[in-house]
């Protein structure tokens, strides 16, 4: 099994910053890639951004590029989220995900592992 634990939401003012991070632990080998996905109230949860473990490779969904950035430090098993130009609409629990499915993958069905999720709120 894989357990995730996020940490580093919070409450920030439009055009703030945030860094997210998720801690892997377990059977960190099967994973193939990380992603984040948040989820607001009465919403579905979207995926927000992915990177490939072992090349680093990127993705992101069109809401958050140019803002947000995904990287990871394999050492320590952690995958960050830095959360620029912050605005009010990117408010929701956002969660980080695991899956040992390859290639580019934005469907949060095909994610195996999930973590419990962390508040983010930017007031306007």
């Amino acid at each position: 099994q894989v357990q995730l634990v996020e940490s580093g939401g919070g409450l920030v003012q439009a055009g703030g910053s945030l860094r997210l991070s998720c801690a892997a632990s377990g059977r960190t080998f099967s994973i193939y890639a990380m992603g984040w996905f948040r989820q607001a109230p009465g919403k579905e949860r979207d995926f927000v951004a992915t990177i490939r473990r072992s090349t680093g490779s990127t993705y992101y969904a069109d809401t958050v590029k140019g803002r947000f950035n995904i990287h990871r430090n394999n050492a320590k098993n952690t995958v960050y989220l830095q959360m620029n130009s912050l605005k009010p609409e990117d408010t929701a629990v956002y969660y980080c995900a695991g899956t040992g499915a390859v290639g580019i993958t934005t469907n949060a069905t095909r994610y195996n592992y999930w973590g419990q999720g962390t508040q983010v709120t930017v007031s306007s």
